[in-house]
């Protein structure tokens, strides 16, 4: 089965392109019907331009954040989607909204959550001496990055790593992953309610997906 996927960014839209091309590829059975942004400016936009996908702006600054996520819940409704992909979507959503769309809505973070919820996660794992950093896709929950883990990939910490270079390391596996992952909840027929995930009806344990990439790090 074909899955609809409304994808919601802020900027250069990666992760987005990430899953156009696996789509165009054949490696990921959705259809993203619509893209939208809380910025006119992000680069991302062009990646749905380009291929004739609806691109939407619903600008976000200087509104308050009840006007901002009823005109974004509505434009995310009027495409009917299966599930809503963030992918880099620089706003936190409130209950409202997250309640609204319960259990359809993922993510992808930069860290093995449940560590390094929020910003700057990769400042932080170099500063606390990690070995190991990665990324995750979850579940969308009224708490930050909070919602249950369905995949994550684990990368390899340097001891030369800079910012940078750890950042462009896992932001390649977020590429991988989120597919990955996706095509995983399709293949699946995962559903999820009340924080609990279920494959065909029963429920199971998570993460589901585990990818490990730290043997393999040049």
């Amino acid at each position: 089965m074909v899955k609809k996927l409304v994808v919601l960014i802020s900027g250069r839209g990666s992760n987005l392109l990430a899953l156009l091309n696996a789509i165009e590829a054949g490696s990921l059975h959705a259809e993203i019907v619509a893209v939208i942004s809380n910025r006119s400016e992000a680069p991302g936009l062009e990646f749905a331009r380009s291929r004739h996908i609806p691109s939407i702006v619903v600008p976000s600054k200087n509104r308050s954040r009840a006007d901002f996520e009823a005109e974004l819940s509505a434009a995310i409704e009027q495409y009917s989607p299966d599930w809503i992909i963030l992918a880099g979507f620089m706003r936190i959503l409130g209950s409202d909204t997250v309640d609204r769309f319960e259990g359809r809505m993922f993510n992808i973070h930069p860290s093995l959550l449940p560590k390094y919820t929020g910003l700057n996660t990769h400042e932080r794992v170099l500063a606390a001496g990690d070995q190991e950093h990665g990324a995750s896709v979850h579940i969308v929950t009224a708490e930050l990055d909070g919602g249950p883990v369905i995949g994550q990939v684990k990368v390899s910490v340097f001891p030369d790593d800079t910012v940078e270079t750890l950042s462009q390391r896992v932001l390649a596996q977020e590429h991988t992953l989120y597919v990955q992952t996706m095509e995983m909840c399709v293949q699946e027929n995962i559903s999820m309610k009340q924080n609990c995930c279920y494959v065909d009806g029963k429920a199971v344990s998570l993460p589901l997906l585990t990818l490990d990439n730290r043997a393999i790090e040049t």
